[in-house]
């Protein structure tokens, strides 16, 4: 199974849970990660549940916060 993780292509040998995924791809900071699949941004509480099929595009997004100078 190919997908799409951070606009590479992944080959995973079956479909994974999102934290899985998580987990195989070795994310940094994984509590502070949001997960965008297909264009739709994952609610935390799926992670352990919401599988990844064959062709999802996913992103893995970090928000930071910033202040003036």
């Amino acid at each position: 199974m190919t997908i799409k993780v951070n606009g590479k292509d992944v080959t995973l040998e079956k479909e994974v849970t999102v934290k899985e995924l998580l987990e195989i791809q070795k994310v940094e900071m994984p509590d502070y990660v949001t997960v965008q699949i297909n264009d739709e941004i994952l609610d935390r509480k799926d992670f352990e549940t919401l599988t990844v099929k064959e062709g999802d595009v996913v992103e893995f997004l970090y928000f930071m916060g910033g202040g003036a100078i």
